[in-house]
């Protein structure tokens, strides 16, 4: 019997603000997502109002890691308990724990990343399954080394660590487009945030080291976009970036049956966005 994952990311810029706005309510309901894995909650689940968090509670478990920081960042999964899909088989928060040890993870002025909730790892009996929320480098590109010389590095080395095991998906904001095609205005943003030649560097050694950008092995042409600037009508004007992204191992690639993105779900300055496999 074949088993299908249906599983969405969605960068929710705080959830009990989608949930206010019944945004997340109305993607379950609408889309029914076997898994729904969100970056930058800026919540821990007891600050969840009770009638929202039961809704979530009676379709999904819940697995998450908040940051430290009250407000800031965070990452949670939400995963079906109605036997359509596997059970979990374990999770895991943060990096790999000699990844955090070893590396000098010093604290700048936002504080450490390692503090900030921005990894999250369930284990299902087909594939490893990791949400990340990469740290933004900042306009002034004041976190740009730290994404160079030791976030980006170390978060490779943990996929690779994973994919020795089973094969693994991981998804959320990278906080980069990779190339032209992944956002509106690549020569007004070549030394901008998000579209530096170090962050560019960071997708390219995750495609080099075998990992799979889905959406883009499924559409290579299409000029679509999964995060808007609140400046300047850039939604409205379709003015964005592609910055969210689902990869798999090269060896799931026979599985991989699409990969979408949800332009039209608001409730988020991102947009969800989806693959489908099939075991």
């Amino acid at each position: 019997m074949k088993t299908t994952y249906r599983i969405f990311s969605w960068n929710v810029n705080g959830i009990r603000a989608v949930l206010k706005k019944q945004a997340l309510q109305n993607l379950i309901a609408e889309k029914n997502p076997d898994i729904l894995c969100l970056q930058e909650v800026k919540a821990n689940p007891d600050q969840i109002p009770s009638d929202d968090y039961r809704i979530i509670e009676d379709n999904y478990l819940m697995f998450w890691n908040a940051a430290k920081r009250p407000g800031y960042s965070g990452t949670a999964i939400l995963t079906r308990d109605n036997g359509s899909i596997d059970f979990p088989l374990g999770s895991w928060i943060g990096l790999e724990e000699d990844l955090e040890i070893s590396q000098n993870w010093e604290e700048d002025k936002y504080g450490t990343p390692l503090e900030e909730g921005r990894v999250l790892t369930v284990e299902y009996q087909d594939f490893f399954l990791v949400t990340v929320y990469t740290p933004n480098s900042k306009p002034d590109l004041s976190r740009l080394k730290l994404r160079e010389t030791l976030w980006d590095p170390s978060f490779l080395e943990y996929m690779k660590i994973l994919d020795e095991i089973k094969p693994v998906v991981f998804c959320g904001d990278l906080n980069a487009a990779h190339t032209e095609i992944d956002l509106a205005r690549p020569k007004q943003n070549e030394h901008n945030a998000g579209y530096t030649k170090e962050e560019r560097q960071g997708i390219e050694n995750l495609e080099k080291a075998g990992f799979i950008d889905t959406f883009r092995e499924l559409h290579p042409d299409e000029k679509r976009y999964t995060w808007w600037s609140h400046w300047g009508h850039a939604r409205k004007n379709n003015v964005g970036w592609r910055i969210d992204y689902f990869f798999i191992s090269k060896r799931l690639r026979k599985n991989l049956k699409s990969a979408e993105i949800y332009e039209d779900i608001t409730g988020s300055d991102h947009c969800p966005i989806s693959i489908t496999l099939e075991f």
